[in-house]
């Protein structure tokens, strides 16, 4: 199955865990709305609940992509505000952002998901090790780089619980300048090495 049909694939899953929640979803009716068998969700996806983890894993992976294009020469803030202060985003990329937002503010209503965000959590903390690595100019498999993103990516997930519960759950609206501050203080906090100013 392509990467983008399995992506399809987790939209629509996504949108029926939040439709009718994850113990209402059958297998057979996000085959159904797919348009595929049920027998194809189980081989590419294995359970209902991965079938979420490309939209997931897709979100994770474009905050950490855009972490590797990082100049040396700036902080962490100026960075942040650089790359996505004035971000442009497709309407499909502002709609997966909605879908993300609204299911990680269903864990704790539905923690068969927790799985697959951790899994998406994982993959984003693969990335932003290499990209500190490269920062340091270190090996990625430096255990003191693997902390590093490790904590990093830690802050960052649990700053996204925070901030979709409170958008979903008690109505708060956060402004992307806002957002783009708390993500800044989140990664200087967690980091364990030297990262968030200019390196040499």
């Amino acid at each position: 199955m392509h990467d983008d049909t399995k992506l399809a694939v987790s939209r629509l899953a996504a949108r029926l865990f939040l439709e009718r929640g994850v113990r209402g979803t059958t297998g057979d009716d996000i085959a159904e709305a797919a348009g595929l068998s049920t027998r194809t969700i189980w081989r590419y996806f294995g359970t209902k609940e991965n079938c979420v983890a490309p939209l997931l894993n897709s979100s994770s992976l474009r905050f950490t992509s855009k972490l590797r294009a990082w100049p040396r020469n700036l902080s962490i803030e100026e960075y942040l505000h650089q790359a996505f202060g004035e971000e442009t985003k497709t309407p499909q990329e502002i709609a997966d952002e909605l879908l993300v937002t609204r299911l990680v503010a269903m864990l704790p209503e539905e923690p068969a998901l927790r799985a697959a965000y951790l899994m998406s959590a994982q993959a984003g903390e693969e990335d932003l090790t290499v990209t500190i690595a490269d920062r340091l100019l270190r090996s990625a498999r430096d255990p003191e780089v693997r902390t590093c993103g490790a904590t990093i990516m830690a802050a960052i997930r649990i700053l996204d619980e925070t901030i979709s519960t409170a958008t979903i759950h008690d109505g708060q609206t956060f402004t992307r300048e806002d957002i783009i501050d708390r993500v800044g203080r989140a990664i200087r906090a967690a980091s364990t090495l030297p990262i968030c100013d200019p390196v040499v």
